[in-house]
């Protein structure tokens, strides 16, 4: 993963952050750290930017979901593994869904933890059999708690403190320049 972060170094960091979010592992987890940390773009840029492209993967990966999973089952020993791997994904997802309804949905993309998110909140939509247009919007609302939430935690470290001294110090001790 190292080198998939120091190749994003070398391109420019609005697509260093868009391409870190298309990978299924990583999405905002990796790209928004990845944009605040080291890269010098605006904080809001960054999380605008990553929130988009993990809410553009929603419809890439639900439209395209059938006709990947159509042309991969045709090996036995990849139907197999994608069999178990759906059942666990659906049994996760389906708990959710059962007690909160789309809300549990949004809360499992919400959570920034490796397994959840737009990848799989897709596949568990499909499973489940929800439609497009309403998994658009569990996927939005699921990006937005994944994004306010990763941007706090990698905001309210380190860097966020020597952000604030700096501002404060720029705008006469209010961090808000009032």
């Amino acid at each position: 993963m190292q080198g998939l972060i120091d190749w994003a170094g070398q391109i420019h960091p609005v697509w260093g952050i868009i391409i870190l979010t298309f990978f299924p592992l990583l999405e905002l987890r990796a790209s928004i750290p990845y944009g605040l940390l080291a890269t010098e773009l605006p904080w809001w840029l960054t999380v605008l930017v990553a929130m988009g492209t993990n809410w553009l993967v929603a419809p890439l990966v639900y439209l395209f979901l059938k006709y990947v999973l159509r042309f991969l089952t045709r090996w036995s020993w990849f139907a197999g593994i994608w069999e178990r791997y759906c059942q666990r994904v659906q049994r996760r997802i389906e708990k959710a869904v059962n007690t909160w309804g789309a809300w549990g949905l949004a809360f499992f993309i919400g959570i920034p933890l490796p397994g959840s998110g737009v990848y799989t909140g897709a596949l568990g939509a499909y499973l489940l059999g929800m439609g497009f247009r309403r998994f658009m919007w569990v996927a939005l609302v699921g990006v937005l708690i994944a994004g306010v939430l990763v941007s706090v935690i990698v905001l309210s470290g380190n860097e966020a403190f020597s952000w604030l001294v700096n501002e404060s110090a720029a705008t006469g001790g209010h961090p808000a320049g009032r």
